[in-house]
């Protein structure tokens, strides 16, 4: 039995932001930056493009990720879920006689992953009982101070007994980050993934960036660059 799989799913049908997957991003495509991470990371027995669209199948594997196969129509419309996909590949990999210990899904859309998270994220799953663990980030606002706009334009928060306190006297929230899941598939999942089986392996907000909007493409370029020129300072450093 192989021990780590890696799964990047890639379809091709991105409305917001057209051909999303395959998008320039500084020089080269998006998906480029996962898969090349999780290659360096030296973690995976195999990366796997999950993807059901020629274009992209053949920019994944100039990249060093393999694409055994093209997913079906059927698991490529805007209702099929990550988890779905991840399924298929799993099935359509034990079909071949090939097994897998762990599984980790990594976003197709995450330019700023880090391979110390990653490597972080499989450590801690080794050496617990859970069933996964996942990239995650503090919320940037206490989401008890947070409220809705009514029909009659009106306001009303979500937990009004909250309006008197101090922001740094509440509870700290966190979200998924969106960059990569790690499973241990020999231990099953008995709650939501955000729940008492998983393992949340806290990333630093300007390392996060969901991107589903022009708006959000324009955010991760200036974080990029950022990163980028943090890392060319501890190198004239070093």
């Amino acid at each position: 039995m192989k021990n780590t799989i890696a799964i990047i799913p890639a379809r091709g049908g991105s409305k917001r932001i057209p051909r999303k997957n395959i998008k320039d991003f500084f020089g080269k495509p998006l998906i480029a930056y996962s898969i090349e991470v999780a290659l360096q990371s030296g973690l995976f027995d195999k990366v796997i493009v999950s993807t059901d669209d020629q274009e992209i199948a053949q920019i994944a594997r100039e990249y060093g990720a393999e694409v055994p196969f093209m997913r079906s129509n059927e698991l490529s419309d805007d209702f099929t879920t990550t988890g779905d996909v991840i399924e298929d590949v799993i099935e359509k990999l034990q079909n071949k006689g090939e097994k897998f210990n762990y599984v980790c899904t990594i976003y197709a859309t995450a330019p700023l992953l880090q391979q110390q998270y990653l490597k972080e994220g499989f450590q801690k799953l080794k050496s617990s009982n859970a069933h996964m663990t996942f990239s995650a980030t503090s919320m940037p606002f206490p989401i008890q101070r947070t409220f809705k706009i009514m029909k009659n334009g009106r306001c009303q928060m979500f937990t009004p007994e909250y309006f008197k306190t101090r922001s740094q006297d509440l509870e700290v929230a966190y979200q998924d980050a969106g960059q990569f899941y790690w499973e241990n598939l020999s231990i099953p999942l008995n709650d939501i993934a955000f729940g008492k089986d998983s393992i949340a392996i806290i990333l630093p907000r300007h390392l996060v960036q969901d991107i589903d909007t022009p708006d959000d493409w324009k955010r991760v370029e200036k974080l990029y660059e950022l990163l980028e020129a943090d890392k060319e300072k501890k190198n004239v450093k070093s």
